[in-house]
Order: structure tokens, then sequence, then C-alpha cells
């Protein structure tokens, strides 16, 4: 397969951003004497960014896990379009790496995501299995190796080509990975509000600054609105300090990260409001009708993969702007030097600063 073919839709696009990479190709290359030999159905793939080690493995009855719902619909429609060997989507479950011999991975950023990743793996894998790991050297650290380490025996480590490198994982460590994996979510408490996060979510445990700043400025924010939507929400922060702050009101919280809507999950539920708060996995606002909506919170990302990338905020606004009613209100925190002013002024309405400090700034945008 020419992975070159592949695309990211329906995920933002943009001139940095690429549906597949030389880590791919590495991954496959490294791994194929391994998956030459791999019975049906022993190969899992996880953390697949649009298909291609999914796509370009070849093996029969690949069991995959994708973090970003965007990322598993590119794979189904680039194998609609390319073709490809069949596979099955996993939750993060045990069913998804039970009895693997080969699993091939793209190395997260966060490394508490790859220890969550490696725990599992180790602890319901084959005895066997061997796992190939691989990324882009910039974003890759000694520290992934140490991470490794816990899980696992035995770490090697490929030659490097076209700036990209492999590490292999052997020898699961099957009680010490129990052990670790029984550790998620992290869990902390900040002022009374309990936060439980899994591996790769942003600010993990903590409440981070620009989250912070937004939350206190949130009492004025469409006071008499029966029901909010925490957008993108991460760890559900949001969702469960308004749900505690105002017991009239029903939540969503949405989030196209599985591991956020768990997290989400988990957080309402260590604060009690599991009934008024709705945690939904989707891409934006899609499940949201048009016009329906008065209050809608956003802390956007600004990261796609490991690029920098404005689009994904751009998109949040425009589907916050189609979700709001007449008069309801986008409550939005963003880094200053990111200057959204203007983009919410065009694309959702009026736009008032309600405070700002060093680094971030709060807005509310009235849809007109």
């Amino acid at each position: 397969m020419d992975l070159q073919e592949l695309r990211r839709f329906p995920d933002v696009d943009g001139p940095s951003l690429s549906a597949s990479d030389a880590a791919d190709r590495l991954i496959l290359d490294e791994a194929a004497p391994w998956l030459a030999e791999a019975p049906g159905g022993t190969v899992a793939v996880i953390d697949d960014a649009y298909g291609a080690l999914t796509l370009g493995s070849g093996a029969d009855g690949v069991r995959v896990h994708q973090d970003l719902v965007t990322g598993g619909r590119a794979l189904v429609a680039n194998a609609e379009r390319l073709g490809g060997p069949p596979f099955r989507a996993l939750g993060f479950t045990p069913d998804l790496v039970d009895g693997a011999r080969v699993v091939l991975m793209r190395l997260p950023r966060a490394l508490d995501r790859l220890a969550e990743v490696s725990a599992l793996i180790a602890a319901y894998a084959d005895p066997d299995v061997v796992v190939v790991a691989g990324g882009r050297i910039k974003h890759m650290s000694m520290q992934m190796n140490d991470v490794l380490l816990e899980s696992f025996e035995r770490v090697d480590v490929s030659h490097a080509r076209q700036k990209s490198r492999v590490l292999f994982a052997r020898g699961p460590r099957r009680d010490a990975a129990a052990d670790l994996l029984a550790a998620w979510p992290r869990v902390q408490t900040h002022d009374g509000l309990t936060v439980a996060a899994h591996g790769g979510v942003f600010a993990g445990a903590r409440i981070d600054i620009g989250t912070r700043l937004l939350l206190d400025a949130l009492d004025d924010a469409a006071p008499d609105t029966p029901t909010a939507i925490d957008l993108a929400c991460g760890s559900g922060v949001i969702a469960a300090a308004l749900a505690r702050a105002r017991p009239d009101v029903t939540v969503t919280a949405t989030d196209r990260s599985a591991a956020a809507v768990r997290s989400a999950r988990a957080t309402a539920e260590a604060n009690d409001v599991t009934e008024r708060v709705r945690v939904e996995q989707a891409d934006g606002l899609e499940a949201v009708p048009s016009r329906s909506q008065r209050l809608i919170v956003l802390n956007p990302p600004f990261h796609s993969d490991a690029a920098l990338s404005t689009g994904i905020a751009h998109h949040l606004f425009a589907d916050s702007a189609r979700a709001l009613e007449s008069g309801g209100e986008l409550w939005c925190v963003w880094n200053s030097h990111l200057r959204y002013r203007g983009s919410l002024e065009r694309l959702v309405g009026p736009t008032r600063q309600i405070t700002r400090n060093a680094k971030f700034t709060v807005t509310a945008s009235t849809r007109d």
C-alpha cells in the first residue's frame, strides 16, 4: 500500500499536517519479520493516526484502538477507498491485546499515556509479545525507555531513519503491569473538586492555569440556563465544576478523545454529579442540534498530533456558532498570543473580554 494515498478526512487538514510519515514506514519495516509469522488475529495496533499501521500491516484480523474518533473515521474511509486487511475497532480494554503476539503503536507524546498503554499490553498480551513502537526522534526521549521497562523486561532501540526511530519492548512483567494498570485513572482533589485522568489527557489530574482562570469567571455565564456544554472537555473539570455550582443545570461534556471521555466520566463520578453530567465522544458538537444551546464553555486545544494548528479551534468556534441559540454565549479561554478574538467575532458574534492574566484571555461571544 502506498501510504501517501492515505487521507486525514474528516480530521482537520493543512500544509503541515499529513496522514502518514516516516515513523509509520519505519514501524512497518521493522515489524515485518514478526508480522509475517503472526497467526491471524494476534496483531494489535494502538494509536494509529489515520490507518497507516493497520492497513499497511497486511495482517489478518487486526485489532485496533485509536484514541481520536476522527482517526477512527479516517481509518474506515481510507480502508473503503484503498482496501487493506480486515480489522476490528475496539475500546481501550483487555480484549484489545488479549493474547496478542505483535503490537504496533505510535509512541505518544505524553509519558503517562505510554505508561498506561504499556501496562495494558504487558498485563494481557501473549508472554512472547513484541511491541514495535515508533515515532519522530524530536518527540522521543530516554524516559520512554524507562517507562516501558516498568512493564517489560527488555527494551531495544532501532537505528534512526529519516529522523524516526523504533523501540522494541519484550518480556512482559505481568504482575508489575497489573499493579500499574490498577492505578489508573490518576486522581487529585483541588479545593473540593476531584479530577480523574487517564494517560494522555491534557493536564492530567491537575487543573491548568487557563482552566482555572475560566472557572473563576463562570459565575456570570448565562446564569439562567438549564443546560450547558463543556466542549473539548478533557478530564471533565469544567463539566463537573458547573454541575456542582449549579444544581439545576444539566451538562453535556464532549471530546473526540476516548481517554478524555473515560476521564470525564470518572471525574463526574468522583464528584457525585453523574446524574447531571452526560459525557459523549464526538467530533465537536456533531450530536447537538442547531440553535439549541444557551451556554457553551471551551478551552480549545491547539495541537493536532504533534503539530501546532489553530484549525481545531476555528472548527470548534464555528460548530459552537451553529449550536448556539440567538443570544446564546460561547465562553472561551485561550492563549493570548493566538489572538482568537477576531475569529470569534467573525464566526460567532460580538465578543467581549471577561478577564486576562499574563498568558491567558477569557472571552464571551454572543450569537447574534
